[in-house]
């Protein structure tokens, strides 16, 4: 991504966290990114093309960094241990990247349905290394599907605590604190 691009995307980011896609136009985008009207035509044809990138290229950078965990990871405990690692690092680093995913998700919209679909086929992800966990025992009899989106949502509400908290506690104490209680929960 070039530079003019990344700057329209992320005060797309921007204002969309705290104005809402429908209350953040492109004439707003391009004032506070600086960036001509043309400009950001030529990279994005629509608002909606703003919005489809930032929901790809967060959930790829999400996966992109589960695959590279998981190359170290043999148990189910262990993968799910980096997921959640994972996912809090993501809310607390990328914060308006989930804010705008989360809210987004809620709507009766296409929008809501690419938010759906994508934070779908994440907790699909988890849903398989629970199901492993679950088969060859090391979790608790379950239903996989239920407890992924509970680690999804869970993991999200987490980190968003710290924010909430100006940042006062790390990510590694919401961590430790939620991934004792989580596997505690899980393991047989």
């Amino acid at each position: 991504m070039n530079k003019t691009k990344r700057k329209i995307f992320k005060t797309a980011i921007k204002l969309f966290s705290e104005k809402g896609f429908d209350n953040a136009g492109i004439e707003e985008i391009t004032a506070v990114s600086g960036v001509a009207k043309g400009s950001l035509y030529y990279h994005f044809e629509t608002k909606e093309e703003i919005f489809d990138t930032l929901l790809d290229s967060g959930f790829k950078l999400l996966e992109n960094s589960v695959e590279i965990k998981f190359r170290h990871r043999e148990t189910a405990e262990e993968k799910l241990d980096a997921i959640v690692l994972i996912l809090i690092k993501i809310v607390v680093l990328y914060e308006e990247f989930m804010t705008v995913v989360i809210s987004n998700s809620l709507a009766k919209n296409e929008r809501s349905l690419k938010c759906q679909k994508a934070i779908s086929d994440f907790c699909k992800r988890i849903e398989a290394v629970i199901q492993e966990g679950i088969d060859n025992g090391e979790f608790k009899e379950g239903n996989a599907e239920s407890l992924s989106y509970l680690v999804f949502s869970t993991t999200y509400s987490t980190a968003m605590y710290r924010i909430k908290n100006n940042n006062e506690v790390t990510s590694f104490e919401i961590y430790d604190d939620y991934i004792g209680v989580l596997i505690k929960g899980l393991k047989k």
